[in-house]
């Protein structure tokens, strides 16, 4: 990688150029045009005026909303507003009533009518994200309205009928939740009509310059901080780290290296990961023991609890140490 291609302006598009993946109306851009983008790209324009459910499969962090703001923004439901659900934040004893709604009455506290988020939606897209997370109860019921298009509020047997796109995401492996028995099966084949692989970030390494650059010139308006270069040594080395937190953490990363800025070549501060000299292989399998024994350090190898290993990993602790055993991951021995 030479300096001209670290350059603001040097080669025309600092360090790459912006795809734009979207509709006139809309503001958001998915950043990159490396191949195992371009393989969800083209899905996208496949299904996107279509009426098929689509599940949105990726870790954390890889721009899984941005997808699916721009299927809604090139379906024939364009012109209404696509609803967003979050199902990891909401409640449990809520849920059903934010996806459903209520009439007065139906509980305790529920002293007026509610329309639910699926009702907003008709004639429009309902994105649902982290539907790994949803409760075993109301998925029952979300089975319910994949099957019939119909939906009845708490408290209102009267079934209400809709016309709704349903788009699906999860940073969890649903196959296996579906083996140990967290998550319905006939719900994940139900769901799992049309689904579209965002790729991890380590997988489309020449995408990184760009979404580094595009973020810097985020930034630089933001704070008022003109950059014209990055040192060439940095950028390697940011391209070489593997990006656990994908690219929420080089936006996070990049932020934090503009507040400090104080000239106009930018120094980014290379993540711990990679100052630790690990070597980082592409095989799935090492990639994954590498990303375990990180967050296993991270919160001194305590496997079990909140913010334990496997609840930071979105595992059982019982698959996780299967997982470990298989990878050959071991506590180590404290020295005497």
């Amino acid at each position: 990688m030479d300096t001209a291609s670290l350059a603001r302006g040097e080669d025309g598009s600092e360090a790459g150029s912006t795809t734009q993946l979207s509709s006139k109306t809309s503001s958001h851009r998915i950043v990159g045009n490396s191949s195992a983008l371009g393989e969800a790209r083209a899905l996208v324009h496949r299904v996107a005026r279509t009426d098929s459910t689509v599940l949105l499969l990726g870790e954390t962090g890889t721009g899984k909303e941005l997808f699916a703001s721009l299927i809604h923004d090139l379906s024939l439901r364009r012109s209404r507003p696509m609803v967003r659900v979050n199902c990891a934040a909401i409640p449990s004893t809520l849920i059903e009533s934010e996806l459903f709604g209520r009439e007065r009455g139906a509980f305790t506290d529920a002293i007026a009518r509610q329309v639910g988020r699926f009702e907003l939606a008709d004639r429009s897209t309902i994105f649902l994200d982290e539907i790994g997370d949803l409760p075993p109860e109301v998925q029952v019921k979300l089975l319910r309205v994949l099957e019939d298009r119909q939906i009845e509020r708490l408290g209102n047997p009267k079934s209400i009928p809709l016309n709704v796109r349903i788009i699906a995401a999860t940073h969890r492996d649903l196959e296996e939740r579906v083996a140990d028995g967290s998550f319905r099966s006939d719900l994940f084949y139900r769901l799992n009509v049309f689904p579209i692989r965002v790729p991890a970030l380590r997988e489309r390494p020449d995408d990184i310059p760009v979404l580094v650059w595009h973020f810097i010139r985020e930034f630089s308006e933001q704070f008022g901080k003109p950059i014209d270069s990055i040192a060439p040594a940095t950028m390697a080395q940011l391209t070489e780290y593997p990006w656990p937190g994908n690219i929420r953490e080089v936006r996070n990363v990049v932020e934090r290296a503009m507040v400090v800025a104080g000239g106009p070549q930018l120094t980014i501060p290379i993540p711990i990961a990679l100052s630790r000299g690990v070597s980082h292989s592409a095989k799935l399998a090492d990639v994954q023991k590498a990303h375990i024994h990180d967050v296993l350090e991270s919160v001194g190898w305590r496997i079990r609890g909140a913010g334990g290993a496997a609840d930071r990993l979105g595992l059982r602790p019982t698959t996780l140490e299967t997982r470990m055993m298989k990878l050959g991951l071991f506590r180590p021995r404290r020295s005497a």
